[in-house]
């Protein structure tokens, strides 16, 4: 035997063997598939897959036919009532009244000074709300109705008032 037919013999079985084993799978799982292909084609639920993808999309009228068009339901959504939320009196204080009753500003007591407040605790709470709310001009000072912030509530200025005077408890 020749050398190069000992090579020729060496590689055709390298080559060979993987080549008959990768057909050999090939065919093995092509028969699967058309099996498997088979089995589902007979189910009611890949016939309704298949039938409802090859539906078509839209309907074509000829001239003379009138298309029954369904009216579209419109139905309100319904409407849900805003969520009131107060805030509480030192959150008001700190949002609104601090700027003036901090410092002082337009005659506005300070919070906290007791001498400041006593002519103005002597007219009584009711007096001190209708103020904040209303607003007051006078002697003593300027006070815009709600602080210039119209978006609050009367009880919640009335929190704010409250806060004011136990603070001058502490």
């Amino acid at each position: 035997m020749n050398r190069d037919q000992k090579i020729f013999e060496t590689y055709s079985l390298v080559i060979g063997v993987p080549a008959i084993v990768v057909l050999m799978y090939l065919g093995v799982t092509q028969m699967l598939d058309r099996n498997q292909r088979a089995s589902a084609a007979d189910t009611a639920e890949y016939q309704a897959v298949v039938t409802d993808q090859l539906r078509p999309y839209g309907r074509v009228y000829l001239p003379g036919e009138e298309a029954s068009a369904n009216e579209p339901v419109v139905t309100e959504a319904e409407q849900v009532d805003p969520v009131e939320t107060m805030m509480s009196g030192p959150q008001v204080y700190n949002d609104a009244c601090l700027l003036c009753h901090g410092a002082g500003v337009g005659g506005a007591p300070i919070l906290g000074d007791t001498g400041q407040w006593a002519a103005r605790l002597e007219q009584g709470n009711d007096a001190l709300y209708r103020n904040a709310i209303e607003g007051y001009t006078g002697e003593s000072g300027f006070m815009p109705a709600k602080g210039a912030r119209m978006d609050l509530s009367d009880d919640e200025v009335r929190a704010a008032v409250d806060y004011m005077i136990g603070e001058l408890s502490n």
